[in-house]
């Protein structure tokens, strides 16, 4: 469903992506989608094509350049070896930016590690729109939430065991001091909950995949991106 394309980052150095398109609406509103850290995999793409399937251009920036795993001490390893400042205000600065020329108005969502960097986003690029964060918050000393002018929704799992909720807390908090326009949700569940391949014997302990969450998840992201994408 999708392609791979080249776009540019704010300092000039390319970067490449896949981005999947709505079948009718070329300038149809746009949404960076950011990997977990086992990199572009199939799964990944999926989502991208099922915000396209939804009408959205939805482009995933390659932050590991080519590289991705199914082995969580590699992932480990890739996303150890990840700048996620250089990644949030290049690499996905660079992707907003890029959909901007396409597209009306642009926003953010990411999972784990894309959560992580959809937060740090917010705050190096002010051309986001809108920003969906799933389980995933950097060390909350890096975001300066004043930075934060788009609307925000997160999405996180009170029994995660790599994101503490009470981290969570903490971070609502630092929004709500700052006069964060912004919109959590919590659900009874592991880390992951959202990917469907975190199931069965080959999954990563302490992640689990839960359909029914899930799907409520993806209806209010979708009704949010919906309100502030347009």
């Amino acid at each position: 469903m999708g392609t791979i394309v080249n776009f540019q980052r704010p300092d000039g150095k390319p970067v490449q992506g896949y981005l999947a398109e709505p079948s009718h609406n070329s300038s149809a509103p746009a949404i960076v989608v950011i990997q977990e850290w086992w990199g572009i995999n199939s799964q990944i793409r999926a989502v991208a094509d099922r915000f396209a399937f939804a009408g959205y251009q939805a482009l995933v920036p390659d932050l590991y350049r080519g590289k991705s795993t199914l082995e969580a001490q590699e992932a480990e390893h890739l996303m150890s070896g990840l700048d996620f400042a250089d990644a949030a205000s290049q690499d996905i600065r660079g992707a907003v930016q890029y959909l901007k020329t396409r597209a009306p108005k642009v926003g953010v969502t990411g999972f784990c590690m894309g959560g992580a960097l959809t937060l740090l986003a917010l705050t190096q690029s002010p051309e986001i729109d809108a920003g969906v964060a799933w389980y995933g918050c950097p060390p909350l000393e890096y975001i300066d939430a004043s930075k934060i002018r788009a609307p925000l929704q997160g999405h996180w799992a009170t029994q995660d065991q790599f994101f503490k909720i009470e981290t969570i807390d903490l971070l609502e908090e630092k929004l709500r001091a700052a006069g964060t326009d912004f919109d959590f949700h919590r659900y009874l569940a592991q880390h992951a909950f959202a990917n469907e391949t975190a199931v069965g014997p080959g999954r990563l302990p302490a992640t689990q995949y839960d359909a029914v969450w899930a799907q409520q998840a993806w209806d209010r992201s979708l009704r949010f991106f919906g309100r502030t994408l347009g």
